[in-house]
C-alpha cells in the first residue's frame, strides 16, 4: 500500500478519473493543482490510516500489541530525519566530494538543509 516516499498517494490519472466522475467531464488533459493532488494525498492516506487501525484492532484480540507495533512500523515508517533528508540532497550538490559538480539544489532542497543546519548547536 506504501510506495518509496511512505506516503499513500493515488496517481494523477486516478486523480482526475475522480475529478472527471465528480464534474461530470472528461479531465485527461487537465492540468491538476497543487491542491488537488494533496486533498486527494490526504484523503487517500486518512482511509488508509483508518483501515491499518481497524486491522490492528483485530490484531490486538490476539492479545498480541508487539506484534500490532510491528505491523504499524513495518506500514506507516517515519519518515527520514532532516539530517537523513538533507544528507540526500547533499549527495546532487556540487562540491569536492560529489561526483555531479554541476548539479544544482532545487528551492525545496535548499530549503530543507536550511532547516536541518537550523537545528544543529552552534558548538
Amino acid at each position: 500500500m506504501t510506495n518509496q516516499k511512505h506516503f499513500i498517494t493515488p496517481p494523477d490519472d486516478l486523480i482526475k478519473q475522480w475529478l472527471g466522475e465528480f464534474f461530470g467531464r472528461s479531465m485527461v488533459d487537465a492540468e491538476l493543482s497543487d491542491s488537488e493532488r494533496y486533498i486527494a494525498a490526504k484523503s487517500s492516506q486518512w482511509g488508509a490510516d483508518q483501515e491499518l487501525e481497524a486491522c490492528l484492532c483485530e490484531v490486538s484480540f490476539l492479545n498480541s500489541k508487539a506484534l500490532a507495533v510491528c505491523v504499524r512500523a513495518a506500514r506507516r515508517p517515519k519518515p527520514p530525519s532532516l539530517k537523513e533528508q538533507a544528507l540526500e540532497a547533499l549527495k546532487h550538490a556540487p562540491g569536492p566530494d560529489y561526483p555531479n559538480p554541476i548539479t544544482l539544489l532545487t528551492a525545496d532542497e535548499h530549503a530543507l538543509i536550511r532547516r536541518a543546519l537550523e537545528q544543529l548547536n552552534d558548538d
